[in-house]
């Protein structure tokens, strides 16, 4: 939903509602099971993606955070022990994991 045009984010209609189903999407699954998958997540605008999955991993015990990232694959030290970091090209770690 998170979409770059020049220095910002374009923020048409369609952003909007792709952000209303996203917060949806997220609070009917406050504190259960989930997965937090960062696929080539850098630090150009880290408080969009990075920032919130980390964050939303600490506070939800039952979370697991997951990033692959070439160069770039890290966690919080809080958050170690349920995340999995993988350091490598995203084409390659998907197509060894199929």
């Amino acid at each position: 939903m998170n979409l770059r045009s020049d220095d910002r984010f374009v923020e048409d209609e369609g952003w909007h509602l792709a952000a209303e189903r996203y917060e949806n999407f997220l609070r009917a699954r406050k504190n259960q099971r989930i997965l937090f998958l960062e696929l080539g997540v850098g630090y150009n605008t880290p408080g969009i993606i990075k920032y919130p999955f980390w964050q939303m991993t600490a506070k939800n015990p039952s979370a697991v955070y997951a990033c692959v990232n070439y160069g770039e694959a890290v966690c919080p030290k809080e958050t170690e022990t349920r995340s999995i970091c993988i350091d490598g090209d995203i084409g390659t770690v998907l197509a060894d994991l199929r």
